[in-house]
């Protein structure tokens, strides 16, 4: 101790050395406690066997269902995994998030199309999917736990900003804005209170609002990343070989004209053979509020009935095999990397250039849901 005692004498008549010392001292034990707080987190967080953080790890890494769906809380409330199970023999899990969008739902696919090949993926597509806005990235916050056991979706994370890996450097930061969740998650309120049905959470209210009469702006700006994230979601599907199909599902509004990212989506949709089934202004759902829980969700009965329809536009038999079509797009589509580099999206922004200028009259979009 003495010697000990000596050096630090010695170290403190030279004030440079000292705060040096200090410094690395500082640091060293703020390691400790990120490491070790960080630890403890990330143990009770994939502890969890229910609630909303455990459905983002059973859809990213224990998924082995037919059907999968995916999409934000319209979709999590609006396709009903029982119908799809007792209807078409197969198999079927909601992914689908409340908030969450095309960066999240392209993140899921990628984690589950590494691991197996599911049969049929529907992606419920909303209004205004591809406006410009910050918040879908800062959305992405909900994959961060998961940055470190998933290379395949760390390019997506980034997204959230330039200094996103050097974040993700400390154990704890993952878990900072969901401590109190994963702490109801390891209890059973949290399970009691939103029980899922293979991850689809039903709604029994009924709207009792009359129905309103929508236009849509004529124009917003258009995120080209996302632009580009719908046409990775197309040819992973395609080169994994499942069924993709995309589905705008019931508001209850009548729109005065058709909203451009709807419009776009379709084109490209087309483009590839792949289905995109519009039901946004279905009459069976517009003339009965009493299907719908809000403007924007439908609610359990509601939700019972689309999915049937949604099924029966699939007609999906076992025996169905790629249409020819589809299988001379794969022949000529690479499996993409997302490298969201400039020139990349300078290319996309071209295409939704010239997509715009080939829909003469059509007015553009409308930021809502």
């Amino acid at each position: 101790m003495s010697i000990v005692r000596n050096i630090l004498d010695k170290i403190k008549k030279r004030p440079l050395q000292f705060f040096l010392l200090k410094t690395v001292f500082l640091f060293l034990v703020l390691f400790v406690i990120d490491y070790s707080l960080g630890t403890v987190l990330r143990y009770f967080y994939f502890r969890q066997q229910s609630g909303e953080l455990y459905r983002i790890t059973y859809s990213l890494e224990k998924t082995n269902e037919d059907v999968l769906i995916f999409g934000s809380s319209r979709a999590n409330h609006h396709y009903h995994p029982d119908v799809f199970e007792n209807s078409m023999h197969l198999s079927c899990y909601n992914t689908g998030r409340d908030g969450e969008h095309i960066f999240y739902q392209y993140a899921i696919l990628k984690g589950v199309l590494k691991r197996y090949t599911p049969k049929i993926v529907i992606f419920d597509f909303i209004t205004a999917e591809f406006i410009k806005e910050h918040e879908g990235y800062e959305r992405l916050s909900a994959l961060l736990p998961y940055y470190h056991d998933h290379p395949e979706i760390r390019s997506i994370i980034k997204l959230r900003g330039p200094y996103e890996k050097y974040k993700l450097l400390s154990r704890t930061y993952p878990y900072n804005s969901v401590i109190f969740q994963v702490a109801l998650g390891n209890t059973e309120y949290k399970k009691a209170k939103h029980e899922d049905i293979n991850g689809y959470l039903p709604i029994t209210n009924e709207w009792d609002e009359p129905i309103k009469t929508v236009t849509y702006p004529e124009s917003y700006p258009i995120d080209s990343i996302k632009v580009s994230m719908f046409e990775s979601v197309i040819k992973d599907c395609i080169h994994a070989g499942t069924r993709l199909c995309f589905v705008c599902s019931p508001y209850f509004f009548v729109a005065k004209n058709e909203d451009y990212s709807v419009v776009l989506a379709k084109k490209m949709a087309k483009e590839y053979n792949i289905d995109f089934f519009d039901f946004s202004t279905d009459t069976t759902f517009t003339s009965h509020a009493d299907l719908f829980n809000d403007f924007a969700h439908l609610n359990d009965k509601g939700a019972r009935i689309f999915t049937k329809k949604v099924i029966d536009c699939i007609g999906y038999k076992e025996e169905m095999k790629p249409t020819t079509t589809i299988q001379s797009t794969l022949s000529r589509v690479r499996r993409p990397k997302l490298q969201l580099e400039e020139k990349s999206i300078k290319s996309v922004s071209t295409r939704v250039n010239s997509a715009a200028h080939s829909l003469p009259g059509h007015r553009l979009l409308f930021p809502c849901i």
